[in-house]
């Protein structure tokens, strides 16, 4: 898998938002922002951006990820 499949999967089921993702095909890195994390911790933002990869995990397509997820708020934030 390329980062940008997985920029892809992980931008069709957060379309409000900013995806970035970065790898070696097996290990990335990802910067999720959208509104449907507000309200919601860090877990279970995390296992949202897992469910949109289905079983990628399972099928070893993606061995590893870095996952950093923001609200629109917090990312607005951290830019300055």
């Amino acid at each position: 898998m390329t980062p940008e499949e997985l920029k892809h999967l992980i931008a069709t089921a957060f379309s409000d938002g900013h995806v970035e993702v970065t790898g070696d095909g097996r290990h990335f890195s990802a910067v999720v922002v959208s509104e449907a994390f507000a309200g919601k911790n860090m877990i279970s933002q995390h296992r949202m951006v897992y469910a949109a990869l289905g079983d990628r995990f399972d099928t070893e397509a993606v061995h590893a990820l870095s996952l950093k997820t923001y609200t629109p708020e917090q990312w607005q934030a951290l830019q300055g």
